[in-house]
């Protein structure tokens, strides 16, 4: 089976992690530091604070900016529940805004209506989260824009955009955003096993996420609400989590680093070659981003069904029946059980719908092959036709 995503581990890889295996310090060592300076670096922003996964990256984001009981959150449906768990877990509520049809991200035009009206009645949002699906940031300006009108604060979920690129620079700039997340999973652009981080420019921020992912600990004097009892002491400031990533994680990630620009070159050469590979089929290919370029963790195609003479879930299990891995990203939040019980209905954001009715991820990882993917290619070919 070809499967839609795989990480890429090589000797060197296994090399840093052995190191550290064999270091003094497994866990809250000197790699960690290490691993969020490089990303700092990458990203041409001020902070950087490593995690034990994007979820908890999202919630310590969401924290830090204050999000309370009573506040509301709105986000994208087509993005993993973590996108909109980490409101929730605030006590916030969430609401979410329609797609835009051709990019999947969240529409500025659906944005712009939602916060007209929401004004209107009093209901604006606190904190807006656009995720990068697949790779492709947002329209992170005219969303910036409309936050210095509405009075919302931003946290770009970059889970899948590490390395990609908006107006020139890397995604995790925050320049138009408060803060950005991303996400380390295996199948993503790089990994640590599992991880994440979030990135800001602003202190007060990296403090509050930095202490929050400790057990709201701090080990400095100055922070401190009185004077030290002596070289072992610290105090616990606020409630916080066990969020922390681990110097073994953290090796793993820096030798990852090392190979993003290769990982992402390869990522965009097969997805142009599918581009031409799929050019003659009834299907959408993805769309080009506004001043943007995608690190295409995902390869996300439409299948115009009203030109194939079978259904969405037929052509999803032919595939695989013939060995390809495909796989859907995502199913609306709001379909989910949990969601329904909040309130929401099927229906809920029309060119989510549409998209859910018809999308199909097909494989792209670095190791995929141009053979590999002519089997794809294939194998697609041979059900839809």
């Amino acid at each position: 089976m070809i499967p839609y995503g795989r990480q890429h581990i090589d000797s060197e890889d296994i090399s840093s992690v052995i190191d550290v295996l064999k270091s003094n310090f497994l866990t809250q060592g000197p790699v960690v530091p290490e691993f969020e300076k490089n990303i700092s670096s990458i990203c041409g922003v001020d902070y950087a604070i490593a995690t034990n996964s994007a979820t908890s990256a999202l919630h310590l984001a969401c924290l830090s900016l204050g999000l309370k009981k009573g506040d509301i959150v709105w986000t994208t449906p087509i993005s993993f529940v973590a996108s909109s768990n980490c409101a929730l877990y605030c006590g916030a509520s969430v609401d979410f805004v329609d797609i835009d049809p051709d990019t999947y991200n969240l529409s500025i035009d659906a944005l712009s209506k939602k916060l007209e009206e929401a004004k209107i009645d009093d209901k604006l949002p606190n904190i807006v989260i656009p995720v990068h699906f697949s790779g492709m940031s947002c329209n992170m300006k005219k969303l910036h824009e409309l936050s210095m009108l509405y009075g919302f604060k931003i946290i770009e979920d970059a889970s899948h955009a590490i390395g990609s690129r908006y107006e020139g620079e890397r995604v995790g700039s925050c320049r138009y955003s408060d803060i950005t997340v991303f996400s380390f999973h295996p199948v993503k652009i790089i990994t640590t096993g599992e991880g994440g981080c979030a990135v800001t420019n602003n202190d007060l921020l990296a403090k509050s996420m930095e202490i929050n992912r400790s057990h709201g600990i701090t080990r400095n004097e100055f922070e401190m609400t009185h004077a030290s009892d002596g070289p072992w002491y610290y105090q616990q400031l606020s409630l916080g989590y066990n969020y922390r990533m681990t110097d073994i994680q953290a090796a793993l990630g820096l030798s990852q680093l090392e190979k993003l620009d290769k990982f992402i070159k390869t990522r965009q050469d097969i997805a142009s070659r599918y581009q031409q590979l799929l050019s003659d089929l009834p299907i959408f290919t993805p769309a080009a981003g506004i001043n943007a370029s995608s690190s295409f963790h995902l390869y996300v195609i439409g299948l115009n069904l009203k030109a194939i003479k079978k259904g969405h879930k037929q052509i999803f299990s032919e595939m695989r029946e013939l060995g390809v891995g495909v796989n859907l990203h995502y199913i609306p939040i709001y379909h989910h059980p949990f969601y329904e019980s909040l309130g929401f209905r099927r229906g809920y954001c029309k060119n989510a719908e549409t998209y859910y009715s018809r999308s199909m991820s097909l494989p792209i990882y670095y190791d995929l092959t141009e053979k590999d993917q002519m089997v794809v290619v294939d194998a697609l070919r041979q059900v839809i036709e």
